[in-house]
């Protein structure tokens, strides 16, 4: 009894584990399908994005959109940007910290 109980047992192990390789299968080809999805996307990415394109466009809708074409000189240094300073915070407990301060030794100069 026990001996086809273990038969049992491992006949559904064996058809669980041929289903979960084919599971695996499937996921590797969604996987690879999706990675082929994204490089066409990206490549339609990089064409419509295209500085000629971009600047065709820019000037079709100038009207509507107001945008002007980029020119090297449109481009400042980043010395150039002016940072705004940091809040400074009031004192509001003050503690004395200086090295001289009260002594009750005689001073011996």
């Amino acid at each position: 009894m026990a001996v086809m109980g273990l038969g049992f047992w491992a006949y559904q192990e064996n058809y669980k584990t041929q289903q979960a390789i084919r599971d695996v299968r499937v996921l590797h080809a969604q996987i690879g399908g999706a990675h082929e999805r994204l490089k066409v996307l990206n490549a339609e990415w990089a064409y419509l994005n295209r500085p000629d394109r971009l600047a065709d466009l820019a000037e079709l809708n100038f009207d509507r959109l107001g945008l002007l074409p980029l020119m090297p000189d449109a481009f400042g240094d980043v010395e150039n940007i002016i940072y705004p300073l940091p809040d400074i915070l009031p004192i509001t407990n003050p503690i004395d910290v200086n090295s001289i301060g009260p002594s009750t030794e005689e001073d011996p100069l």
